[in-house]
């Protein structure tokens, strides 16, 4: 006869039940983030983001704009500004009536980005003042914060404001000899004059439209400095001239495929198209990614890519699941969504939500940004063709699945040789 366990081989027991019943209930939760849809389309508002909202304001009340400002020089700006575009998004998925939440959070970051602190790393001696960066994107906000109003209750002084300052991106634009406005002394980056030049397209669905030359004449100088070796807006540029400085990358493209659907829907499905095939990748074939670089080049990562683990850029694939949704393309934004939903780690109460256990709140902010993106100018596009393969869970379900199993296999294991002992006692 066995002798009777001891009690801490009884404790050793039941903490390993304990550990291996932990670990199959993380297989399954990270499998049924894979499985349940994580974004909402261009129309729908996906679930969590409100949430995610919460904690972003939090933490800007706690001082995450300044945080992020030394991580990079732009961090007080995008985290305030990123906040600020989301309310906007979701208050225009709901009726003109219920909007005053998101009204009252987009003014407020509105005025974060003209404050003293929002403008410190920009020069006020660039054309425009403060740089087409700082131009661009606040513009994009006060104009988005306008359109949260229903056309006969607008804020006067706000729409004087939004005319103004489009007027001086326009007479910036008309001025140079390149389409890429400088967004620091004698640097300038393409996807800074893309968003400037989608909230000049905003302005004219907004206001009485008066940069139409503008946006034709940006258009085709832009298409005549593509990067030679995608096709693609080049990531860096000549602010003289224009002319590619440095090749496409991830991090910048992501946003560009964005804006430039508002801007010409034609050449938005072109470029849009050629970035898939030059960028989107699945390293060690688990799920869909961004490459930072396009496919047969590396390079080193930046403020702008962060790490790239196997070449991919974890922000540039974020913020690629809007471009997907802004583009129709509902497969591969669903699955950009459901990865991060596995990869990004959130951790959600009743009242906030967070990723990567809320230790960087810019990554918060640029992933609820993206599962609201929707065309703010054009009607949403016809689907592309599919490059995500209705399969591409298979592999990490796999994974789950016997990461989930293999605590049991020692006490399965066990059973059998204790019945086949018992057996032959």
């Amino acid at each position: 006869m066995p002798e009777p366990p001891s009690r801490a081989h009884r404790s050793t027991r039941w903490a390993r039940r304990l550990a291996a019943v932990v670990i199959s209930l993380c297989a399954l939760a990270g499998a049924v983030r894979l499985v349940v849809p994580a974004t909402a389309g261009p129309t729908g508002e996906p679930a969590g983001v409100q949430r995610q909202l919460t904690f972003l304001r939090a933490t800007l009340d706690g001082g995450a704009g300044d945080d992020a400002q030394r991580l990079f020089p732009e961090g007080y700006f995008f985290l305030h500004a990123l906040y600020g575009l989301t309310w906007a998004e979701l208050g225009m998925r709901r009726p003109p009536g219920e909007r005053s939440a998101a009204l009252r959070e987009a003014r407020w970051a509105l005025a974060r980005l003209e404050s003293p602190a929002g403008r410190a790393p920009f020069s006020p001696a660039l054309t425009p003042p403060y740089g087409v960066f700082h131009r661009g994107w606040t513009n994009l906000l006060r104009g988005q914060t306008l359109s949260l109003q229903p056309a006969g209750q607008r804020d006067p002084a706000e729409a004087r404001r939004f005319a103004d300052d489009s007027a001086a991106l326009g007479a910036a634009f008309g001025a140079s000899a390149s389409p890429y406005l400088a967004a620091y002394p004698g640097q300038a980056w393409p996807v800074d004059s893309t968003v400037a030049i989608a909230s000049l397209r905003l302005h004219d669905t907004l206001l009485p439209p008066r940069f139409a030359g503008t946006t034709e004449r940006w258009l085709r100088e832009a298409r005549r400095r593509l990067d030679p070796r995608t096709g693609l807006l080049p990531h860096q540029a000549d602010p003289g001239t224009g002319d590619p400085v440095e090749v496409a990358r991830g991090s910048s493209q992501s946003l560009i495929q964005r804006f430039l659907a508002d801007i010409d829907p034609a050449f938005a499905r072109e470029q849009y198209t050629r970035f898939r095939d030059r960028f989107l990748a699945t390293p060690l074939g688990l799920g869909p990614a961004v490459r930072e670089y396009p496919h047969g080049m590396d390079g080193p990562g930046d403020v702008d890519s962060g790490p790239l683990p196997l070449g991919i850029s974890l922000s540039a694939t974020a913020v690629t699941l809007g471009a997907a949704q802004v583009h129709g393309d509902a497969p591969l934004a669903g699955a950009l969504a459901n990865y991060g939903e596995l990869a990004g780690l959130p951790l959600g109460t009743p009242w906030t939500k967070r990723y990567a256990f809320g230790l960087l709140p810019i990554g918060d902010a640029f992933l609820a940004w993206s599962k609201t993106a929707r065309p703010w100018v054009a009607a949403v596009p016809a689907p592309p063709p599919t490059v995500v393969s209705p399969w591409w869970r298979v592999p990490l379900l796999s994974i789950l699945s016997l990461f989930g199993a293999l605590p049991w296999l020692p006490a399965l294991r066990r059973r059998r040789l204790y019945k086949v002992d018992s057996s032959t006692a």
